[in-house]
């Protein structure tokens, strides 16, 4: 009979030869206590027996992985109190000593004739290689071409000879698994059984078993969770009560007609994608992603309004104060002289002119912290009395007293800076029990696989285009102070033909922990007599200033009475101001790949050409391969891609919860192919048959390994 996982899942380790109560206390603190948490327990890396360089090849400076079996091991104190262990060991073609520091329980270990794999730097000690404090794996007397080492734990005493012993009897007891994806998939993708699968990935005859098997279970990982994704997406939209809106209503067309410029391709494109889920009767639940610059703003606003012209309400929620104010700057500006009939709580309308002649303005109002008691209760009684129709805010608008009298479109702009909990809490009903529809932005670009994964359970729209009018930023690196003494005369030369620029810094304050330019020691030596932006009227702003003197600082910048802004990441979002061409950010490699093009795109925003210069000397690999990425390329979804191969996806996954489900084997960033691959499967799958009812094998596999629960609703919230 084929073995289940889940009948593995049931067993605990203790069904295996010489795996006794300690043994499994051991095991457990592995986190391996089933006989399916060992068989997942996948091998770190392996050791191709045939292609190990000798002994006597290694050259000082060299790092190396060395199988080798101990001729001697000694102890003694050295410095009054260390303990230092040294080894011998050969592997036939010469000797190479071996050093550890503090780790006495190292002479247990290496007990003469002991086979092991070593891995550290080769360095030389009275005429003979040697390395210090080497990783060390103990492999046993594996005779096999291929060796797989596993991660093992030393302080739980669990060794790699003895994993793969357990593993070799898991798989001779198991026999045949049963295998749950349909063959069809299996020969589509020239992929092997799951028996095959276990087999190659724990006692392989070669490393091609090993890559065969590899992306065999990295497509069963891929799989279930797209299969669970895309079970809950369809369980929202067939399950919650949504509004069906009216998507060609007076205003979206008006305000369409009045733009002094033609929306883009990509925006027309996104703009009928949200018109489809609006006009469906199961709410929208869509990402919009668009690079710095791309109109989101636009896109946004053609959804609220189409809520109004339903005679609905809309919210738009922002992270920071500063982009909240944006925003409700912007839409008014873009509404002025829209009305809407005069009572409208109580009833739909087609168009405002056919609801009679009581008219007034269309309602805008921001709600943040800063706003006046007297102004927030005459929002709040217009949001519950549904006289306000678009409201713009921040955490604010998850107060228990916000009420809506009839929310049917909520936006959520960078929605990442925001608690899961928060961005679900605006999707609860409102008081007409109706589910609003969610549109989550952001202008921080995710990698394809990334976003099919971490937000799996939205549909995805992206703005790949600029709007007319936005020029390119011409990127530097500057690494010299020479350079530097160059740079400032060159924002000299912009602020003389009578536009602005900025200087961002990593820090506000100096720090004697961190070696890093601050905001207010670089605003003091760029302004004093003789400094190089002496003469030219500077402001500051940071996160420490108070909010009334930010305000005032950042309205003295849009209307031109600041020249040069130096400022913290404050400035990351919510800042437009289009004759700003010029910006240096100082210590740039201290700043990430998603954040220093957030900075960048607050120039070009306007026709004339802008510049930005990155100030930075990088001493890592990763910080320097950054830096060059920026100045190689200002495509956003480019630089995700890069940001993901420097970073891993980790970064990514942390936007879920870590749990036992989380990815063994696959890889957003390796296995960006298979990603793609298993969902166009669960699509089909799911689409055809939503309980999947006919794969009883997948049903079992999902319920055994990514059970509903906290971890699927977090990423359905998410």
């Amino acid at each position: 009979m084929a073995r289940t996982l889940s009948q593995l899942a049931g067993l605990g380790v203790t069904v295996l030869d010489g795996v006794g109560p300690a043994r499994s206390k051991a095991l457990a603190a592995m986190g391996i206590e089933s006989v399916l948490d060992l068989l997942l327990h996948y091998p770190r890396r392996y050791i191709d027996r045939t292609r190990q360089a000798p002994i006597e090849a290694l050259r000082v400076g060299d790092e190396a992985t060395v199988l080798a079996q101990v001729r001697t091991c000694s102890s003694r104190v050295v410095g009054g109190r260390r303990r230092m262990v040294t080894a011998s060991v050969t592997d036939g073609s010469g000797s190479l000593a071996l050093t550890f520091f503090n780790q006495p329980w190292r002479e247990r270990q290496l007990v003469a004739g002991t086979e092991l794999m070593l891995f550290g730097k080769v360095e030389e000690f009275r005429g003979r290689p040697q390395m210090t404090n080497p990783v060390v794996d103990l492999i046993g007397d594996r005779t096999g071409r291929i060796v797989p080492v596993y991660p093992q734990s030393e302080k739980a005493g669990v060794m790699t000879w003895e994993v793969v012993r357990m593993e070799a009897e898991v798989l001779r007891r198991a026999g045949v698994f049963a295998d749950p994806v349909p063959p069809e998939v299996l020969d589509r993708f020239d992929l092997v059984d799951r028996t095959t699968a276990f087999t190659g990935i724990h006692t392989p005859g070669s490393m091609e078993d090993v890559t065969r098997a590899r992306a065999r279970l990295v497509f069963d990982e891929l799989l279930r969770l797209q299969l669970r994704l895309v079970q809950r997406k369809r369980q929202l939209e067939s399950s919650a009560p949504g509004v069906t809106h009216r998507v060609d209503g007076p205003f979206t067309q008006r305000l369409i007609e009045g733009l002094p410029f033609t929306p883009t391709d990509a925006q027309l494109r996104v703009m009928e994608e949200i018109s489809s889920d609006l006009a469906a009767p199961c709410p929208m639940h869509r990402l919009l992603q668009g690079d710095v610059g791309s109109g989101k703003t636009l896109v946004a606003l053609v959804a609220l309004l189409t809520a109004v012209d339903g005679g609905h309400q809309g919210a738009l929620m922002a992270p920071t104060e500063v982009l909240a104010e944006q925003h409700a700057l912007t839409l008014g500006q873009l509404l002025a002289g829209f009305e809407v009939p005069d009572d409208v709580s109580d009833t739909l309308f087609a168009a405002a002119e056919d609801a009679g002649d009581a008219h007034r303005p269309l309602r805008v109002e921001l709600l943040t912290s800063r706003v006046p008691a007297a102004q927030r209760r005459r929002v709040l009684a217009g949001l519950a009395e549904g006289t306000v129709e678009l409201v713009v805010g921040t955490h604010a608008l998850l107060s228990d007293e916000v009420d809506f009298a009839d929310l049917g479109v909520v936006v959520i702009d960078e929605q990442h800076r925001f608690g899961v909990e928060q961005r679900a809490a605006l999707r609860s009903p409102s008081s007409t029990a109706t589910v609003p529809d969610v549109l989550v932005m952001t202008a921080t670009p995710i990698p394809r696989t990334a976003a099919m994964t971490v937000y799996g359970d939205l549909d995805v729209s992206v703005l790949d285009g600029k709007p007319p009018g936005r020029t390119p930023v011409l990127t530097s690196w500057t690494r010299t102070s020479a350079e530097l003494d160059a740079v400032w005369g060159e924002l000299r030369h912009e602020i003389a033909q009578g536009r602005q620029a900025y200087v961002v810094c990593p820090l506000i304050t100096e720090s004697d922990k961190l070696d890093a330019a601050s905001a207010e020691q670089t605003f003091a030596e760029l302004t004093v007599a003789g400094g190089p932006l002496a003469g030219l009227r500077v402001g500051m702003l940071h996160g420490r200033i108070p909010a009334a003197e930010r305000d005032e600082v950042m309205g003295a910048f849009r209307s031109g009475a600041i020249d040069v802004l130096v400022a913290t990441t404050v400035i990351e979002v919510g800042v437009d101001v289009p004759n700003a061409t010029a910006m240096v950010i100082l210590d740039a490699d201290r700043f990430g790949i998603a954040q220093l093009h957030q900075l960048r795109g607050r120039v070009g925003r306007g026709a004339v050409s802008s510049r930005c210069w990155l100030v930075g000397d990088p001493d890592s690999p990763d910080g320097i391969a950054r830096l060059e990425a920026l100045v190689g390329s200002e495509d956003g979804f480019a630089l995700a891609e890069v940001d993901l191969d420097l970073r891993g996806e980790g970064t990514v996954m942390g936007e879920r919860q870590k749990g036992r489900n989380d990815l063994l084997l696959a890889s957003l960033r390796r296995d960006r192919d298979w990603v793609v691959r298993a969902r166009e499967v669960a699509e089909d799958l799911v689409g055809a048959d939503p309980s999947l009812s006919a794969h009883p094998g997948l049903v079992d596999d999902l319920d055994t390994l990514l059970p509903v629960g906290d971890d699927t609703d977090f990423l359905l919230k998410g």
